[in-house]
């Protein structure tokens, strides 16, 4: 184990701060490590919401021997495959710690466990199936809703801008226009409106005046 300088104490225990931090974020399925790059046999300085089964004190793992060995090597490896020793797939992120020398300190590691991911991803896309050849077709927009949410964003685009952030004088020319366009006749055509602008009705109606 080599000496540890003050500097190098230092960050070792900030690390460990937003180990922490990070582990209490993405509880549980992300497992948070701090390396100790100074004591490779002993590496394992902390870790948070356990899923690799490893403990304090377990030795470094290849990457970390691999940024003892050469202090240039990549800081930020990010979103690389991983597995845990059971087999289940996990994407795993490594960030190299410095000190003033340049010399590679330690490492902090989130590993975040994708079963359970690829689980919802496999209930959602079930959840979300529709039958294609269903014997009807029907839809639950009003007539001609969607032809005015399209219009107001044309309208929007025109200004390099968003429905909701049109200024008031512009909603008042877009109602305008509208109405010359005959859609404030279509059915809830103020709700439709207001909805899609983020106002009230009754700011719409104003507008209309």
């Amino acid at each position: 184990m080599t000496r540890k300088t003050p500097e190098q104490q230092q960050l070792l225990a900030q690390v460990k701060q937003i180990a922490d931090g990070l582990a209490k974020t993405f509880a549980p399925f992300c497992e948070v490590v701090v390396h100790d790059l100074l004591d490779p046999s002993h590496a394992v300085l902390a870790i948070h919401n356990n899923l690799s089964g490893r403990e304090v004190g377990h030795p470094a793992t290849e990457l970390g021997l691999a940024r003892i060995l050469d202090p240039e090597f990549e800081q930020v490896i990010a979103n690389y495959p991983n597995k845990f020793s059971d087999g289940r797939q996990v994407k795993s992120t490594s960030i190299g710690i410095k000190d003033s020398e340049g010399r590679y300190i330690a490492a902090l590691c989130m590993n975040i466990d994708l079963t359970v991911f690829q689980g919802f991803q496999g209930m959602l896309t079930q959840f979300a199936a529709v039958q294609l050849d269903a014997p009807a077709a029907e839809t639950l927009d009003p007539a001609g809703a969607e032809i005015i949410r399209s219009r107001i964003d044309q309208f929007a685009a025109r200004f390099a801008t968003t429905p909701r952030s049109l200024k008031a004088k512009d909603r008042r020319k877009l109602v305008k226009e509208l109405r010359a366009a005959g859609l404030l006749d279509v059915r809830r055509s103020m709700e439709t409106i207001a909805e899609h602008l983020g106002v009230s009705r009754a700011s719409v109606y104003s507008y209309a005046k």
